[in-house]
């Protein structure tokens, strides 16, 4: 037989919550379902939660392996004190080795004529290709970034990226002694940028021409 003074409450499978003054009223009844289903909403929201970050932890995971595999960081290669110097980036990229030099140091805006520092970092770069790379083919490739061709005679992004890589190749082959027929030319434009364009500072970058060296030998 139930006590007089003494009402529980069952919710939703929960176990009995006492009460600790008597009979709940309804208004009490009623804030402690409200109270239950937020807690409930609550955890539900949590869950999905959790699984969207770790559906993007995956993502994050498969970006990042892809990556790995297309370019290994320049500390895991060889290490090049002059062209650190000279301010040429390098290192590997599916298994080969390529030396980026920045527009910045080769040639002013718009323009296909090297410069004095241009000049000196491509002779730190000839050094590196024929002094330990004398066996390997030399892909010269220019890039741009993304910015419409406005006060320049070149038609194109492709055409001012081309006119460079060209002006990278005469002054390796004329002036540094590198083989012609070991280099090969290709002009990309805006086409393979290496960073958003989405400011200056990702622009630079972008304007480049890399040397990619294939089948070298040590």
């Amino acid at each position: 037989m139930r006590h007089p003074g003494v009402c529980t409450l069952m919710l939703s499978g929960l176990a009995l919550l006492p009460l600790a003054a008597g009979c709940a009223s309804k208004k009490q009844i009623q804030e402690y379902q409200d109270e239950i289903t937020s807690l409930r909403e609550e955890r539900t929201r949590l869950k999905q939660e959790n699984r969207e970050l770790e559906m993007q932890l995956d993502d994050y995971a498969v970006a990042l392996a892809e990556a790995n595999q297309k370019v290994t960081p320049s500390a895991g290669a060889p290490s090049f004190p002059d062209l650190d110097a000279a301010g040429v980036d390098y290192g590997q990229r599916d298994g080969m080795l390529y030396l980026s030099i920045p527009s910045e140091i080769t040639f002013a805006p718009g323009k296909a004529d090297l410069t004095s520092g241009g000049k000196k970092a491509l002779k730190a770069v000839a050094d590196t290709l024929m002094g330990q790379h004398s066996g390997g083919t030399f892909w010269i490739e220019g890039h741009t970034d993304n910015d419409p061709i406005k006060k320049s005679k070149w038609g194109s992004n492709r055409d001012l990226s081309l006119a460079r890589a060209m002006a990278v190749l005469h002054y390796l082959v004329e002036d540094c002694s590198v083989p012609d027929d070991r280099c090969v030319v290709a002009g990309h434009g805006e086409y393979q940028p290496i960073a958003s364009n989405d400011s200056k500072s990702d622009k630079g970058r972008n304007r480049r021409v890399e040397i990619v060296v294939h089948n070298a030998k040590g």
